[in-house]
């Protein structure tokens, strides 16, 4: 399965909010958040597919005037996992955080999500940051980073 990335578009909304359902169980995105969300000016938002299927998502917020961006959450369909979306995925926000002069990247994820966890790590990120109670399941966070320039 050749996994292709693009920016995602206002009519990808529903699909990604399906998604979402599908691979999380707490701390959902809604479909009104992603409507708003691909519409923000300092958001991205990108989608892979497998050719035909959206099969993850990823969104990246930034503030005006910050060269510090957060991926605000990365999914990946059930049954694409293992195949490279992820990856593909964060490829192609550390393309747009060069391109945007980004300093770095934060995020969060649990700490019991190890496959996550070991492609962060393998994708240069640290984990700086423990955050206890930090899903609104009650169970424990990482924030992790990975610096892109730190001369900005």
């Amino acid at each position: 399965m050749g996994i292709m990335v693009r920016r995602g578009r206002p009519e990808d909304a529903k699909t990604l909010a399906t998604l979402e359902q599908r691979c999380f169980s707490y701390d959902q995105i809604g479909l009104r958040s992603f409507r708003h969300l691909l519409k923000q000016a300092r958001c991205f938002v990108w989608v892979a597919f497998d050719g035909v299927h959206i099969v993850g998502y990823c969104i990246v917020l930034k503030r005006k005037n910050s060269r510090k961006w957060r991926l605000y959450s990365l999914a990946t369909a059930p049954e694409a996992r293992g195949k490279g979306v992820a990856r593909a995925l964060m490829e192609a926000v550390e393309t747009q955080a060069v391109i945007d002069r980004a300093a770095l990247i934060r995020l969060e994820v649990k700490t019991d999500n190890q496959a996550a966890i070991d492609l962060y790590r393998k994708l240069d990120f640290e984990v700086i940051d423990l955050l206890p109670e930090y899903y609104d399941d009650g169970s424990d966070g990482y924030r992790l980073q990975r610096t892109l320039n730190p001369h900005l």
